[in-house]
């Protein structure tokens, strides 16, 4: 495994206490490389059915409401398995458990393309859906405890990226395989990938050594009680709200913009409209872009400017897309894509250096809220599409930046995005802590 060792490339107080990977390490660029290999494995799977669902409706004679079920039924699987999988990382482990979970999702993946039904088919989506939620449940954790913090935001960029590269990889290997051959041998292939990727998860990513295990009895605080504590913070609660309003604005506009480029004046074949999603590589630049920009801009508001600047770049290219010129969608669509991976790197990468107890939770309760609302506002999204068209979407969509901006603006903190100097103490402001590393202290009942 990289950087196993304590040494050079680490940041440490004094007593020799473990404070993070820095920058050009080994051990930070097995992280690195580890975590944006887990990101294309796990989004890759996540949504490889989405781009081959005619050809599945074809394949097993359902209807495209029942093909969509496949997609569904993954995603809730996640929703419901982000916190019991950061629970299990509390008590074993970060890296433990995201082997664990990956190789699990590996397996499943592989067993999709085999079902003889949809009752099959669905009951392989979820379980491969649980399987992945041990990735984003745990990710931001393992990286906030193993990555210096003065990095931490440029880390957890990488990462995002990562899960646009899966994401945009899972549509466009299985759909033209889909088309040639059959849906099967499309997810088939991109099994094959994440099970690639996976590989370089296991082989790269360094030994955890900023992780302290819960204690089993802890009383007052376990499971429930580091929930709670997370949900009573207003800032996390901001950031909580930064996914579900962007996320659920961000699908809500891919949802619906295939249909829009379908029906006059565009009437694009649906084939050359899902190339729409190759504007997810906007995303992975500009999730890596904004995380070093979070850094540079440390000690003048750090990540809270650039996750405002993301918005803006979101509502943007929102607006461009109200044009009735294809060349202005597609910029528009760029800018819109760019922003709101953007955002999503800087929120949810905040989130665990936020965390004063229970940082896996803390992550899990964001990617609760992110899927939420990408299941709730992309569906009222559609409403208001079939109501009022494209325009109507429009409004909806710039209402829900509106929201987060404002939510950010009023409850988020500029100097929560200050980075110490390395190897500061935090002891010194906060009465406890590890040097240099995102929170405040320990989390409580945990192993000294």
């Amino acid at each position: 495994m990289t950087g196993t060792g304590k040494g050079a490339g680490t940041t440490g107080s004094p007593n020799g206490t473990f404070t993070g990977h820095r920058r050009g390490s080994p051990g930070y660029r097995g992280v690195l490389v580890g975590l944006a290999a887990a990101g294309v494995a796990t989004f890759a799977q996540l949504y490889s059915l989405q781009g081959v669902l005619p050809e599945l409706a074809a394949g097993m004679d359902i209807s495209a409401s029942s093909a969509a079920l496949t997609v569904s039924a993954a995603t809730l699987g996640l929703a419901a398995a982000v916190i019991p999988w950061s629970a299990a990382a509390d008590r074993f482990g970060r890296l433990p458990v995201m082997r664990a979970a990956i190789l699990a999702a590996v397996v499943l993946g592989l067993a999709v393309p085999l079902s003889p039904g949809l009752p099959a088919l669905l009951g392989l989506r979820f379980l491969e859906g649980v399987a992945l939620g041990g990735i984003p449940a745990v990710a931001l954790a393992y990286l906030s405890e193993e990555v210096s913090q003065l990095h931490a935001a440029v880390a957890a960029g990488t990462y995002v990226s990562g899960t646009t590269i899966g994401g945009l990889a899972g549509r466009i290997v299985a759909a033209p395989l889909a088309e040639l051959v059959n849906w099967r041998v499309g997810v088939a292939a991109v099994s094959m990938l994440a099970a690639g990727a996976a590989a370089v998860f296991l082989f790269t990513a360094p030994r955890q050594q900023g992780f302290v295990p819960v204690r089993r009895a802890a009383p007052g605080h376990g499971l429930a009680a580091r929930l709670a504590a997370n949900l009573r913070s207003p800032r996390l609660l901001a950031l909580y709200l930064q996914g579900f309003l962007l996320m659920g604005g961000f699908v809500a506009v891919y949802n619906y913009l295939g249909f829009r480029l379908g029906a006059p004046p565009f009437g694009l074949p649906q084939g050359v409209a899902s190339a729409l999603f190759l504007a997810y590589l906007a995303g992975t630049w500009s999730s890596r872009a904004a995380g070093t920009l979070a850094a540079r801009l440390a000690g003048h508001g750090g990540r809270k400017p650039v996750l405002l600047l993301s918005i803006g770049a979101m509502a943007a290219g929102l607006a461009m897309t109200l044009a009735e010129n294809i060349a202005a969608i597609v910029a528009g669509l760029l800018v819109f894509t760019g922003g709101f991976f953007a955002a999503h790197s800087i929120a949810s990468g905040w989130t665990p250096m936020l965390a004063r107890e229970g940082r896996a939770q803390a992550s899990s309760l964001y990617n609760l809220f992110y899927y939420t609302g990408s299941s709730v506002l992309g569906w009222a999204g559609g409403y208001c599409f079939q109501q009022g068209g494209w325009p109507a979407l429009a409004l909806f969509v710039g209402a829900l930046l509106l929201a987060a901006a404002v939510v950010a603006v009023l409850v988020l903190r500029r100097d929560d995005a200050v980075q110490p100097a390395a190897g500061q103490d935090f002891a010194g402001k906060y009465g406890a802590g590890r040097p240099g590393h995102g929170h405040a202290a320990p989390e409580r009942g945990s192993k000294p």
